[in-house]
């Protein structure tokens, strides 16, 4: 499931829930289950029971995105994530326009379950920006 070059992966501790968040955030799609499964659910029945949810893969609709990879680990986050997405819903906008666009967003997503961080707005060198949480509490922006 896990190729190096073309996926990014996700620590959490549920991850289809998490993976379907970000399809949801991104406009992703879960892929087709592996063949000789009719769907994901039999395909996760048929993995010994330690291996049952430790994983789940959303796929960018036509492919051109990267591929996002969620696995399963013990720890919950403790600190500050690594990676730290930018999701991109104002670009070209400015003043009220982008905080219209920021706020129709943050909205859909804390609809959800996302969580909405304080307003960064607008000064001499960037942009407002909208900052996130995702549902297991990894920092993203609206950007």
């Amino acid at each position: 499931m896990h190729n190096a070059h073309t996926a990014r992966a996700f620590d959490c501790a549920n991850p289809e829930r998490v993976a379907r968040f970000w399809c949801e955030v991104l406009g992703y799609v879960v892929p087709p289950p592996p063949k000789g499964f009719a769907t994901w659910d039999e395909y996760t029945r048929s993995l010994p029971s330690e291996r049952q949810g430790a994983e789940f893969v959303c796929a960018h609709p036509s492919g051109v995105g990267p591929r996002l990879y969620f696995q399963r680990v013990p720890e919950g986050k403790a600190v500050k994530n690594r990676v730290h997405l930018d999701v991109r819903v104002g670009t070209g906008l400015v003043g009220e326009e982008r905080l219209a666009a920021l706020e129709a967003e943050c909205a859909r997503l804390v609809a959800l379950g996302a969580v909405r961080g304080q307003l960064l707005l607008a000064d001499d060198e960037n942009e407002s920006c909208q900052p996130m949480q995702d549902i297991e509490g990894n920092e993203f922006c609206l950007d």
